[in-house]
């Protein structure tokens, strides 16, 4: 069998399929069910879980906590949303786009993503835990800490993005690409196994990953 060698394979294009109209409709609800549509007035406190959005935009959103637990997002784009908090467990995202904005917490635990862009996003908190991702892009990010802990990760890679600290503990990696990616520290370096980095990458965590495999540096 032929090795590869086009390792890592990129992410695909996962550019939001959007039609060229959109309805105009105010806010988002629980269990809501809408397609075509141009959101707006997302504000305080929304009820928004196990709702499904297709092919729509967001924008304008200001929100405290924007609750999307069990939602299925498909050909989305959350365009400058500002969000004290946006929990979206157990959703199921598929080429969805996030650009410009702030957002303090982005929850995703144990979700499901597809395609999902993360561009020019400032985060504080952005939590993965159990999720399965596959053909992530995030590009010119700010996150100050990303948790990825039993995590199955295929085709991710980071673009001009900086991250404190990367928890990557029991993480499950394929096509990997962090060259892109300036971070402070990972909080298991071992579970990096088959991703890929830049020399200068590697001289900077060189002293963690030696602990991680129990060499002693000296002199």
């Amino acid at each position: 069998m032929a090795r590869r060698t086009d390792s890592p394979v990129p992410p695909r294009d996962a550019a939001p399929d959007l039609p060229a109209r959109l309805e105009a409709v105010t806010g988002l609800a629980r269990h809501g069910d809408l397609l075509g549509a141009r959101v707006a007035d997302v504000t305080g406190a929304v009820d928004a879980a196990h709702c499904r959005l297709t092919e729509s935009v967001v924008e304008g959103m200001s929100a405290d906590r924007l609750d999307l637990t069990g939602a299925v997002l498909t050909d989305v784009r959350l365009a400058e949303p500002r969000a004290t908090e946006i929990v979206a467990r157990d959703g199921r995202w598929r080429s969805v786009e996030i650009v410009g904005g702030r957002i303090g917490t982005l929850d995703l635990l144990r979700g499901e993503l597809d395609g999902v862009v993360l561009r020019d996003v400032r985060i504080d908190y952005l939590s993965l835990p159990s999720a399965r991702i596959a053909d992530l892009q995030v590009v010119g990010c700010v996150i100050g800490t990303m948790d990825l802990p039993e995590a199955d990760v295929t085709r991710v890679a980071f673009q001009d993005t900086r991250v404190d600290e990367v928890d990557t503990r029991g993480l499950r990696a394929t096509d990997l690409d962090l060259r892109g990616l300036e971070a402070l520290s990972y909080t298991e370096p071992a579970a990096l196994r088959g991703a890929t980095m830049s020399a200068a990458q590697l001289l900077l965590h060189a002293g963690a990953f030696a602990r991680a495999l129990g060499i002693r540096v000296l002199g």
